[in-house]
């Protein structure tokens, strides 16, 4: 495959197709939200993320940007090799404290540190970090504005109002019947919860974007894959997830003793129709463009989740890919509706919680 940047869908305003009726659609997602998050908080009398409620660990790493990048990769954040610190954590998407038997996405969040412009659609346009949000599969399967409001209301009366036994009866039915037509080839696609995935290790799963962002003058997604040794032999690992935080335990105790590294990498769009940003369900062809390596990102040995970090990463922090400079906007409707969903989300967390909101200067705001 030739490395010509004229193969390259070049980013422009245009590239964007406002949905029909989405401001409606963002509203009434944007009031189930208020409502499922003013049921978790009657449920636990503490509010929590609307999604990626619970933590299974908060880590202090760097990011190392490559050198001699093509131009095509030399863009936004990584045009020049430079070493940030990153905040990450790891999390399951349910918007409320459920056992790790219930299947669902595992999410990776990155805070880096020391990223100066401006940032968009920000309470803090000046801050210092920039975020990237990804989850462990390529695609998202409620692509667009519609279908992540139907999803919203799914959310909010199987998570919020049915029983923690009768959602983990549906995670065994469902991942039994996902397996069975697996087999025969035919693929049940999970959710927005994830609850067909199996269960596997969370340290060796590759992570995505699944939506689009722009890329400095391109267009792309952005993965973070299991590179180092350590992880290795969790990768497509089968776990056990009797103990309710049987993740948390998975994570706290391997950087106990052991480092680990991940390499981002970048897929370019090379064609709209084919790679279509306003629906993040469709999934871009890795023969038509592959991943490619930008940076790696290099975890030491640490204290996963002490009391103090636990309070800080889980109460303390939000996420958000909108916190990001202009080189790196969030593209497609599914986007533009979690870019509302989740500041309100934060916005009320805090309130409600009494905690303070800000963005890091420095990895050592971080407790050990």
């Amino acid at each position: 495959m030739s490395n010509s940047l004229e193969q390259y869908v070049r980013y422009s305003d245009d590239v964007e197709v406002k949905q029909p009726d989405e401001d409606r659609l963002i509203d009434d997602t944007l009031a189930s939200v208020a409502r499922m998050g003013q049921k978790v908080f009657d449920k636990h009398r503490y509010a929590m993320r609307v999604a990626h409620a619970k933590g299974h660990g908060g880590l202090k790493g760097e990011l190392k940007i490559y050198d001699n990048l093509p131009t095509s990769l030399a863009q936004g954040l990584f045009r020049e090799p430079r070493t940030y610190p990153v905040m990450i954590r790891f999390s399951t998407a349910p918007g409320d404290i459920m056992p790790d038997g219930m299947s669902a996405f595992r999410g990776m969040a990155i805070k880096v540190i020391g990223v100066e412009g401006s940032k968009l659609f920000s309470p803090e346009p000046d801050a210092l970090t920039q975020d990237f949000l990804m989850i462990n599969r390529p695609v998202f399967p409620a692509g667009n504005v519609t279908r992540y409001l139907n999803e919203q209301l799914l959310q909010e009366k199987v998570v919020v109002s049915a029983p923690e036994e009768a959602q983990q009866l549906l995670t065994t039915v469902l991942r039994t019947v996902s397996a069975v037509t697996e087999k025969v080839g035919v693929d049940l696609y999970p959710t927005a919860l994830g609850i067909t995935l199996p269960e596997t290790h969370i340290l060796g799963e590759t992570y995505y974007t699944t939506a689009a962002l722009r890329y400095g003058d391109y267009i792309a997604k952005v993965s973070a894959i299991p590179v180092s040794d350590s992880l290795q032999p969790f990768v497509g690992k089968l776990v056990k997830t009797d103990d309710p935080s049987a993740l948390w335990d998975l994570v706290v105790e391997f950087f106990r003793q052991q480092a680990a590294e991940y390499e981002l990498r970048v897929q370019l769009c090379t064609n709209l129709e084919t790679m279509p940003i306003e629906d993040a369900s469709i999934q871009w062809s890795e023969q038509e463009s592959p991943y490619r390596a930008i940076a790696k990102i290099t975890i030491p040995v640490q204290e996963a989740y002490s009391p103090a970090r636990r309070v800080y990463v889980d109460e303390v922090l939000s996420f958000n890919a909108w916190h990001c400079i202009a080189e790196h906007r969030p593209l497609g409707s599914i986007q533009r509706v979690r870019r509302q969903v989740y500041e309100a989300s934060s916005r009320y967390r805090h309130e409600m919680n009494q905690q303070p909101k800000g963005e890091p200067r420095s990895i050592e705001e971080m407790p050990d």
